[in-house]
C-alpha cells in the first residue's frame, strides 16, 4: 500500500513524463517542416540574371563592305560572346537619331550604341533622360556622367600601317588614300597614311583627298583614276561604302589596293594586299564586359593594335612572304614603341 508520500512522489514522476513526451512529440514536426522548408528553397532554381539587350543604330548600309558591316559584325559579336539580345536600325537619317535613341531606350534595352561621331551630340540630350541606359558612341571621345562613354579604334595608327603597307608594296613610289567627309576620324586616317608611306620611303608621293560623301561610290572610283593617271599603283578608300570605288579603280587597272576600316580582302583577291581591320568588336566588348562588372565609367576608351582593336589580314595570294614579314615587323615595332609613328598633324 502507497503512502501519501510516496502517491505525491509517483504522480510528480508521471506528470514529469507527460510534460517531456509532448516535447519530443511536438519538436519532431517542426523539424521536419524545417527541413522541408529547406529542401523546398534547394530546389527552388536561382532566379535567372536580367538578359544583356544591346541595340545600335546606323547611319548606313550594313552591307558596304566598310564603316557599317563593322557595327554590324561588333553587334553579332556581342551577341555571341555575351548572349545578349540584339537589334539595329540600319541608313538612319540623322532626323531620326532621337527618335532611334528614345525608342530602344523605352523597350528595355541595356546598352545603345550610336555608329559615328555624329551621334555624340543626341546621345548627351538622350541620356540624361535614361540614367540606367548606357549609350555608346563610336569614333569620337565624348563623354557624360553619369551613363555616355565613347569609343574609336586608333584612327591615325590605323592610317600609319596603312601608307606604311603601301609603301611596302608601290613600285611607282605613287599611292592613294580617298577619304570620305573631311572630319576628324577620317583625316586622321589620311594623314596617318600619308606618315607612315613615307617612313618606308621618304621620296615616296602620297596623294591625299575627299569626297564629301560616303556613298558615292562612283566620285571615289574616278578621283583613284585620276591619281592612277598621275602614277598612282596603289589605293585606299576610307569611305564607308564610298571605298568600294577605289578598290574597283585599282582591280581595273591591274593595280593593288590595301583594305582599311574592315576585312577587304574578298572583294578584289587578286588586287587587294591585305587589310587593317578596326575591330569595334574588340573595342567595344571591353566596354560591355565593364558594363557587366559593375566598373563601367562615363570616359573616352581607344585601342589600337596592341588592344587587339586594329588587325592586320594579309592576303597571301597577292602579298609576297617578305612584304608580309615586312609588314609584321612594322607592326610589331608600333606595338613595342620601338618605331615612332610620331602625332598627326
Amino acid at each position: 500500500m502507497f503512502t501519501k508520500k510516496t502517491k505525491c512522489i509517483w504522480a510528480v514522476l508521471v506528470l514529469l513524463i507527460f510534460l517531456f513526451s509532448l516535447g519530443c512529440g511536438s519538436s519532431a514536426p517542426e523539424e521536419k517542416q524545417q527541413e522541408s522548408e529547406q529542401s523546398q528553397q534547394a530546389e527552388q532554381p536561382a532566379p535567372e540574371t536580367e538578359k544583356l539587350r544591346v541595340a545600335a543604330v546606323i547611319p548606313g548600309s550594313i552591307n558596304d563592305a566598310g564603316w557599317n558591316a563593322v557595327a554590324y559584325d561588333a553587334l553579332k559579336a556581342i551577341e555571341r560572346d555575351f548572349g545578349a539580345e540584339i537589334s539595329y536600325a540600319e541608313s538612319v537619317p540623322t532626323s531620326d537619331f532621337e527618335e532611334r535613341f528614345r525608342a530602344y531606350a523605352t523597350a528595355g534595352y541595356n546598352v545603345i550604341i550610336g555608329h559615328g561621331f555624329e551621334f555624340g551630340d543626341t546621345a548627351m540630350k538622350v541620356a540624361p533622360d535614361f540614367p540606367d541606359v548606357k549609350f555608346i558612341i563610336t569614333s569620337t571621345d565624348i563623354h557624360q556622367e553619369p551613363n555616355l562613354a565613347s569609343v574609336q579604334t586608333n584612327n591615325y595608327e590605323g592610317g600609319w600601317v596603312v601608307g606604311a603597307i603601301a609603301g611596302i608594296v608601290t613600285e611607282t613610289n605613287k599611292v592613294a588614300y580617298i577619304g570620305g567627309m573631311d572630319i576628324p576620324s577620317i583625316t586622321l586616317g589620311g594623314n596617318g597614311f600619308v606618315k607612315g608611306a613615307k617612313y618606308i620611303n621618304p621620296d615616296i608621293e602620297a596623294f591625299e583627298t575627299y569626297t564629301g560623301d560616303f556613298e558615292d561610290a562612283a566620285k571615289a572610283k574616278e578621283l583613284m583614276k585620276s591619281f592612277i593617271e598621275k602614277g598612282a599603283d596603289v589605293g585606299v578608300g576610307n569611305a564607308d561604302h564610298a571605298s568600294l570605288g577605289p578598290i574597283e579603280a585599282c582591280a581595273e587597272a591591274g593595280l593593288k589596293a590595301v583594305g582599311i576600316i574592315a576585312n577587304q580582302n574578298d572583294i578584289a583577291p587578286d588586287n587587294v594586299v591585305g587589310s587593317v581591320e578596326y575591330s569595334y568588336a574588340v573595342a567595344i566588348k571591353v566596354i560591355i564586359q565593364d558594363i557587366l562588372d559593375g566598373k563601367f565609367e562615363p570616359k573616352f576608351y581607344n585601342g589600337g593594335f596592341k588592344d587587339g582593336a586594329l588587325v592586320f589580314y594579309p592576303n597571301d595570294k597577292v602579298m609576297t612572304t617578305e612584304q608580309k614579314a615586312r609588314v609584321e615587323e612594322i607592326i610589331n615595332g608600333v606595338m613595342d614603341g620601338s618605331i615612332d609613328i610620331g602625332k598627326p598633324d
